[in-house]
Parts: C-alpha cells; sequence; structure tokens
C-alpha cells in the first residue's frame, strides 16, 4: 500500500488515502473521505515505485 495526501474535493480537507501499489496498471477506486464521508473516485497509475498519473473527483 502507498500513502498518498490529497485535497477532499467534496470539503476540500486534507487527507491521506492508500493506494494498492501491487498491480502495475491503471487502476480506478472509490474511498470514502475519513472527514466528510462522501465517496471520491480515483484514478491512478503505478510503475517504476512512483506514482505516474493521479485525479480524483467526487463520485455522482
Amino acid at each position: 500500500m502507498f500513502k498518498q495526501n490529497i485535497q477532499c474535493p467534496n470539503c476540500n480537507k486534507a487527507i491521506t488515502i492508500l493506494l494498492d501499489i501491487n498491480n502495475q496498471t491503471f487502476n480506478s477506486i472509490i474511498r470514502k473521505c475519513e472527514l466528510c464521508f462522501k465517496s471520491i473516485e480515483i484514478d491512478y497509475y503505478f510503475e517504476d515505485n512512483e506514482i505516474k498519473t493521479l485525479s480524483y473527483n467526487s463520485k455522482k
């Protein structure tokens, strides 16, 4: 698992999310904000021990 700091797109607070880095492909996951409990859709690609792309939005 990889810790990543982001800003919740719902409440605009800084939070830490855990990303599964075992799969070296494009990943799309849903996580709940630990502060406002609203869903966040997170897309990321992990390769060579670093996040190559990361995007996140409010889950409608």
